[in-house]
């Protein structure tokens, strides 16, 4: 079963979730050549001061 984790920060709109869990889904059974329903997505919103870098916390910019 495909299983694709999708971490970023908050501010996406159901309908982009939306659009983009469909389109994820066609391309992933298109290529890998297996069913929708095996394909798994979660959407993780992580705030910036969850979210380091380089040693740096994304919301200290």
């Amino acid at each position: 079963m495909p299983f694709v984790r999708i971490d970023w920060f908050p501010g996406r709109t159901v309908e982009q979730k939306r659009e983009l869990a469909d389109v994820l889904t066609r391309e992933i059974c298109r290529i890998g050549r297996c069913e929708p329903d095996s394909v798994g997505i979660v959407f993780t919103d992580v705030a910036q001061e969850d979210w380091a870098r380089a040693g740096r916390l994304f919301a200290d910019g």
